[in-house]
């Protein structure tokens, strides 16, 4: 018998399962917290530039001012998520050693080299040349945009491979008994599965759309706090503008998301968990959760622009919004309803149709009348909604993390066998001694 065999045998050690919430749920629970602190992350590295290019452009000292809070924010912030990333590959090293170690190796130039290297020169660019600089530079922003950009476009076509396992016809990733370093092609073609695209689109819209909400209900919350009226009008001007920026990109999402789930219709079986089209499964109840999450959202987004409609000195506005409203309204309750398939099956799909074009008249009538706007007086109730569509938004973007990762269980790999949810032995005796011949 060779020495790394007698090796392995001597330091086998026990599986590792954690108390109450299991090993699969303390894995969750740390990635769901990295994930908060990343998503504000890469919509503020992304918005803090363009707020500044679009404040020199306009002369706008509200807009600078927003830019240098968000990368102010980031900067702060950072090394929590960070510290959370870490401790989350802890515990998957610890707890799955044999799918981590198949991923480090298949992905290996693209997750320990490109994706990492996109991280550091994100970092560089956007704390010493744009957050540092005593004139934030804006190209040197907009460069690390694109380099986070690039960071997720990475982890997310990981994150897809392990949904749909990769394309058909490909070669499953290597088994923990033959690791090697995986080619760029190999790695390649695991990144660039049938899914990987739509989400990539996906998750850049929601990154850019519920950190904007969070921005707003920061400044509604800081509006309480200032003590002078130049503070007032920043504070009030910055929640419209979250608002503005989180409904943009709000009503891009349920396209994507649509094509997104399409797509893993056709090159994952785990589309069967999400949708209980076997039966229901704890997977489709977070689905309709999140359906019900999405229309509050959007019902939520127009009460925002009504009641902050209110700033024009006539008022103009209110009343096509108030149409729209309730238009988006009633066509989303009609959504999550029982009656939502009547009279057919795709009455859903189309009342969630009407919802986002009711909400796009209303964003429309709201930014017709933007320009009027005095700042520096939101009511109570304005304010209250924009608190409640940053909380409402991180609890969608949480919930549909969770949700697309359970729809894999029980495998981390979906298809292949070898790689399940239950935690492993971290020293396997059998694969080195296949490695080793037996000797």
């Amino acid at each position: 018998m060779s020495a790394p065999v007698m090796l392995a045998q001597g330091f086998e050690l026990p599986s590792i399962e954690f108390p109450y919430l299991g090993s699969r749920g303390i894995v969750g629970v740390v990635m769901l917290i990295h994930i908060f602190f990343a998503t504000l992350f890469v919509g503020y590295a992304v918005g803090a530039p363009l707020l500044e290019w679009w404040g020199r452009r306009r002369e706008n000292p509200h807009a600078r001012r927003l830019a240098y809070s968000l990368a102010h924010f980031n900067v702060l912030t950072f090394s929590v998520g960070a510290t959370w990333a870490v401790m989350f590959l802890v515990l998957i090293v610890g707890l799955y050693p044999r799918v981590t170690a198949v991923l480090f190796t298949h992905f290996f130039w693209f997750f320990p080299v490109l994706a990492m290297t996109a991280m550091v020169l994100t970092l560089w660019l956007f704390y010493v040349h744009f957050y540092r600089s005593e004139r934030r530079n804006v190209a040197a922003g907009l460069a690390a945009a694109a380099f986070i950009l690039l960071w997720q476009a990475l982890l997310g076509g990981i994150d897809t491979f392990m949904l749909t396992g990769g394309d058909f016809g490909e070669p499953p990733a290597q088994s923990g008994g033959a690791l090697a370093f995986g080619s760029l092609g190999a790695g390649l073609d695991g990144l660039l599965n049938p899914m990987s695209y739509w989400m990539m689109l996906h998750r850049t819209f929601a990154n850019l759309s519920w950190p904007a909400f969070a921005a707003g209900a920061w400044a509604a919350f800081m509006y309480i706090r200032s003590k002078t009226p130049e503070d007032r009008a920043f504070f009030d001007w910055a929640t419209s503008v979250g608002l503005i920026w989180g409904t943009v990109f709000l009503l891009l999402q349920p396209f994507v998301g649509f094509l997104n789930a399409y797509s893993m219709q056709r090159s994952s079986g785990a589309y069967g968990r999400l949708m209980g089209t076997q039966g229901d499964t704890f997977t489709s109840d977070l689905l309709y959760v999140n359906l019900v999450l999405v229309v509050a959202l959007f019902v939520l987004s127009n009460v925002g622009m009504y009641l902050g409609a209110g700033r024009h000195p006539d008022r103009g506005g209110r009343v096509p919004i108030r149409f729209f409203g309730l238009v988006a309204a009633v066509s989303g309750l009609y959504a999550i309803s029982p009656l939502a398939e009547v009279p057919f099956l795709y009455m859903r799909y189309i009342m969630l149709l009407v919802m986002v074009l009711a909400t796009l008249g209303s964003l429309v009538a709201y930014l017709r009348a933007h320009r009027r706007f005095g700042f520096g007086s939101p009511g109570g109730g304005y304010r209250a909604v924009l608190l409640a569509l940053g909380v409402l938004a991180a609890v969608v973007a949480l919930n549909m993390g969770w949700m697309k990762s359970n729809s894999r269980a029980p495998y981390t790999i979906y298809g292949q066998d070898e790689y399940r949810v239950e935690p492993q032995t971290p020293v396997v005796p059998e694969i080195v001694g296949r490695q080793g011949g037996g000797e």
